[in-house]
């Protein structure tokens, strides 16, 4: 009687063990043996057709050589490889069951298994997958915070730009003749604010103060009203005194306007009160 079989360790923990799965390296053997029959098979091809044309010059019969050949080395082929797998099936059967099985009761470590503790208990065993669990919910989560800051870094960064842009837009209000501009009189806040809080033109205002009276043809600029008259005797004094003056008055206004032009625009003074306003407001 033959002896019962002794529980081996699992196959699956052998690639482990071994560092090589010893199912791959049997299918190497065995093919290399598959091969040995196909290259002894080409080689004894050549011999036979050889010897079987010198018997056809020697004998002179009617002996369709070829044919036989090939029969007689399909048949041999055919019996090569049915003994050699009937043997290698047996070798394989024989090397997983004795050189490549080793006794569970075998007290055999692992290098990278060693000074492992492998006597756990099913309930700390839950308690430590639970953790792993935890632990990587925590990374998902830190990765999670780490896309929502580096999104959050990109938009602050677009929105300094985009501040730094309106920074150097603005960058005229720091200019020397911007400062002398904050000592404005109080008139001029006043009237500002006069003017900022008026209602805005509607279409029908706009269409009143368009619709001016026309001036007679057959009266003097004088004669149509006070306006008129007001207008007429300033264009008479300012054009007395361009003549006695001999054009320097002009050049005096033209000197005015550019050191006004240069201390600032209409602009930047509307700008400047909106912002002064503003502050004041806040």
């Amino acid at each position: 009687m033959m002896n019962a079989q002794q529980p081996t360790v699992p196959s699956a923990l052998l690639p482990e063990i071994l560092e090589f799965s010893p199912q791959l390296i049997l299918d190497d053997i065995i093919n290399y043996a598959n091969e040995a029959i196909t290259n002894t098979v080409d080689a004894l091809e050549g011999f036979l057709f050889r010897w079987a044309s010198e018997r056809e010059q020697r004998v002179q019969e009617d002996w369709d050589s070829t044919q036989e050949v090939e029969q007689g080395l399909v048949a041999f082929q055919t019996l090569l490889e049915s003994h050699t797998d009937i043997a290698f099936d047996f070798f394989e059967t024989w090397s997983l069951r004795n050189i490549f099985a080793i006794p569970a009761d075998l007290p055999v470590v692992v290098p990278h298994q060693e000074h492992l503790d492998l006597d756990c208990p099913p309930e700390r065993e839950t308690e430590l997958m639970t953790e792993i669990d935890e632990l990587r919910r925590k990374i998902d989560a830190q990765r999670r915070l780490k896309r929502l800051l580096t999104r959050a870094v990109r938009l602050s960064s677009a929105k300094r730009r985009r501040s730094e842009r309106r920074l150097e837009q603005l960058s005229f209000l720091q200019a020397p003749q911007v400062s002398e501009l904050m000592s404005l009189p109080e008139q001029y806040r006043s009237m500002f604010a006069a003017v900022s809080s008026l209602p805005p033109l509607t279409p029908e205002a706009v269409a009143a103060f368009s619709q001016s009276p026309l001036a007679d043809p057959g009266k003097r600029p004088w004669e149509v009203s006070k306006m008129g008259y007001l207008d007429w005797a300033s264009k008479q004094v300012l054009a007395k005194a361009q003549q006695s003056d001999g054009g320097a008055g002009s050049s005096a206004v033209g000197s005015l306007v550019e050191s006004t032009a240069a201390v600032a625009k209409t602009q930047d003074l509307r700008q400047l009160m909106e912002v002064s306003s503003t502050l004041e407001n806040a």
